[in-house]
């Protein structure tokens, strides 16, 4: 057999890069690592630069926004790709680490005068509030399933932002201003400040990493194998000893101390939140980024989530003739999306699993 037809037969990329000894795989990581860092400058390359930066957005700011959105789809893919629970809230837990966080220390919150913590120390209070709303969403709710589930998911989200809309501790459309920004300096200055985006974009690629590895060790644990057979089977997982709702209660938690951090990132970015911030519409486009991704596999999360962020920004800008094309953002990102689940349903990058059973599907109904 050709070495191509062996590269084709053995799962592609993938089969060739789990092939290959373990230093040869840490030496393409770290590759691609330093070259997610250098990302920012990538408008200084010849040729392609100028044509992937974005230009009715700050390119650097452009790459923060594509850092939370990943977060957020890595934090749902746990939920909906890993748990098989459908979710359409997730924006509700990122509301409530952003909103944790802006209560902790904006001079506009009514406890700002007994806390005044700055930024670093808000954020573990933030997210533990984060994932205590998972619980609470998750603990009386967990013992349904599919549309119902999807639901009571949808109501959570709409009642965080009718909560942040209609009292005044949450302030409603005006929201809470001065957030402080992450702490640092170099030579004086500010690292973390308003006119550049880069650190904040570091910060939010580190973030990334960190949560990439908690999330793959999990799925490779006894806890992944569990989500693995709740998703195919919750009946039978039950039947075989798998405390069904105990795991279910965990993907929740850890998706809503993920999405968490992406509010708390958010909030020490832009360092002022309101309740327009965080709608339905914004739940939605993140579970298109994860099915057009890939659902169950971290790196097609990672990608839809990149692309669900980058695609309206790039549009941002962009005419065609006397068309601005960031107008119809939502109805190319549409065509988009319907164009990839008739042409590749499994999404861009699947998990193996997902890409067999929809072959086996196939099988299954094609005509005999």
């Amino acid at each position: 057999m050709s070495e191509k037809a062996s590269f084709r037969t053995s799962g592609g990329v993938r089969g060739w890069f789990g092939r290959q000894p373990w230093y040869v795989r840490a030496v393409v990581i770290l590759v691609f690592t330093v070259l997610a860092y250098l990302l920012p400058y990538a408008g200084d390359v010849p040729l392609i630069g100028p044509q992937i930066i974005t230009e009715g957005v700050d390119w650097p700011s452009a790459l923060f926004n594509m850092s939370y959105y990943v977060l957020l789809a890595l934090g749902l893919n746990v939920v909906v790709g890993y748990a098989g629970l459908l979710d359409l809230g997730y924006v509700g837990f990122f509301a409530v680490g952003a909103y944790g966080t802006a209560l902790l220390t904006s001079p506009d919150s009514v406890i700002y005068a007994d806390t005044g913590w700055k930024w670093l120390m808000a954020v573990p209070a933030a997210l533990v509030l984060t994932m205590i709303a998972g619980v609470i969403l998750g603990w009386p709710t967990l013992r349904l399933r599919g549309d119902y589930l999807a639901i009571v998911t949808l109501g959570f989200a709409e009642i965080i932002r009718i909560v942040a809309t209609s009292t005044t501790t949450l302030r409603g459309d005006r929201g809470f201003a001065s957030i402080p920004h992450p702490p640092g300096s170099w030579n004086g200055e500010p690292i973390f400040g308003v006119t550049d985006a880069i650190p904040y974009f570091w910060l939010g690629l580190t973030v990334i990493i960190l949560v990439i590895l908690g999330v793959r060790n999990l799925d490779r644990s006894r806890v992944g194998r569990s989500w693995l057979a709740i998703r195919e089977d919750e009946e039978a997982a039950e039947v075989m000893g798998v405390r069904t709702f105990k795991y279910k209660l965990w993907a929740f938690a850890i998706g809503a101390f993920i999405g968490g951090l992406g509010g708390v990132l958010f909030a020490g970015e832009q360092s002022f939140i309101n309740s327009q911030t965080f709608v339905l519409q914004f739940s939605i486009l993140v579970l298109a980024g994860v099915v057009m991704g890939g659902s169950g596999n971290m790196a097609g999360a990672i990608l839809g989530g990149v692309l669900i962020s980058y695609i309206p920004d790039r549009l941002r800008g962009l005419s065609f003739g006397d068309t601005d094309l960031y107008e119809y953002r939502f109805a190319i990102f549409g065509a988009a999306i319907i164009l990839i689940m008739v042409l590749r349903p499994q999404g861009l990058i699947p998990s193996r699993r997902r890409a067999m059973e929809l072959k086996d599907r196939e099988k299954e109904v094609a005509p005999q």
